[in-house]
């Protein structure tokens, strides 16, 4: 049995150390982009900040030179793949090299898949996953070019776990782990192994997307618990900047989510339906909406508004162990079954 990072060697770390190294970060203007260039500012690296709105991403830029990093603005639409070259051609042109590159920039569509528009649905597979496509495109040639770096692309924990009302979104990023999986390939087999490309899973993380998201459920949402603060994945992204791996789970729910659905898929596909159907709706009432997905918005900052949720996480963890031993004694009693009938 394998997960994220088991039985992998690590990858190449960054040639440079974090507080001379330039790195690029899409969907910089609000959650878990914003949470992670201002870990990167503390540590003095350089950062190039990516999203739709100028004005949101120049209020982060300003708390980066706070925090001790230099900061440039690009504003990009991720699903253009020429801005996303110029994105790449300006951080070079400001810093001189790309030494990291995380691809981030996410939306979403709630709904059930027969209900979401697909004009919605085609703007989250654009944005979610050719976006990570046209980034990781511009950054394999500059990493190259500058002897070696780190790639991140952020696929969630729902690339390996699906959840209800988020066909669009699932699909995309089960379509980023599969699609870095083939370039790491592509680029072991090629002999680029000074470029380290990886994957990073989180869980529900407590960031303006669930806000924001197109709505076509007519109630109000919210957050499976527990959620995680944002901090917690930019920190694991900074980590894999260090010491790449080929995946890492941000936070525990994502990494018990991973080894539940591995030990018996079937079972907790049910269960985490049922769960999620019972806890991502919150009490009010709210008319369908197409969120930030046309025309894209920004907030920022990096939280959502969730705390409250963070508290739930004792509770909720303790239903998902109960939930991998129901999932472990399941696998067990299936080999047992398949063994006596031999």
């Amino acid at each position: 049995m394998t997960g994220p990072g088991w039985g992998y060697r690590r990858g190449m770390p960054l040639t440079r150390s974090l507080d001379d190294a330039t790195v690029v970060i899409t969907g910089a203007s609000s959650g878990i982009g914003t949470a992670t260039a201002y870990a990167l500012a503390r540590r003095g690296a350089d950062v190039v900040l990516a999203a739709h709105t100028e004005a949101v991403l120049r209020q982060v830029a300003a708390r980066c030179r706070r925090l001790g990093g230099r900061a440039l603005v690009v504003p990009t639409d991720v699903t253009d793949p020429e801005a996303v070259e110029r994105l790449a051609a300006r951080a070079v042109a400001e810093f001189g090299r790309i030494d990291a590159w995380i691809n981030n920039a996410t939306v979403s569509a709630v709904g059930l898949f027969d209900e979401i528009p697909a004009t919605e649905f085609r703007r989250v597979v654009e944005v979610n996953l050719l976006g990570t496509v046209y980034g990781t495109k511009a950054a394999l040639r500059w990493l190259d070019a500058a002897g070696g770096g780190v790639l991140v692309n952020n696929a969630s924990v729902l690339a390996e776990v699906a959840m209800p009302y988020q066909s669009a979104y699932n699909a995309a990023r089960h379509g980023i782990r599969g699609l870095n999986d083939t370039v790491r390939q592509e680029l072991r087999v090629t002999g680029r192994n000074h470029i380290s490309l990886c994957t990073v899973l989180p869980a529900a993380v407590d960031t303006p997307f669930f806000r924001r998201a197109a709505n076509r459920t007519g109630r109000e949402l919210a957050p499976p618990p527990p959620v995680h603060p944002p901090e917690v994945v930019a920190e694991t992204i900074v980590r894999l900047l260090r010491r790449p791996r080929r995946e890492a789970y941000a936070g525990g729910r994502a990494r018990l989510l991973g080894l539940q659905w591995r030990l018996a898929p079937a079972l907790v596909e049910r269960v985490a339906g049922w769960f999620t159907a019972r806890t991502r709706f919150g009490p009010g009432v709210r008319l369908d909406t197409a969120g930030n997905l046309l025309p894209p918005d920004a907030t920022a900052g990096p939280a959502g508004g969730w705390p409250g949720r963070h508290r739930q996480l004792v509770r909720l963890t303790a239903f998902g162990l109960a939930a991998a031993g129901t999932a472990v004694g399941t696998a067990a009693a299936l080999s047992r079954r398949s063994r006596a009938g031999r």
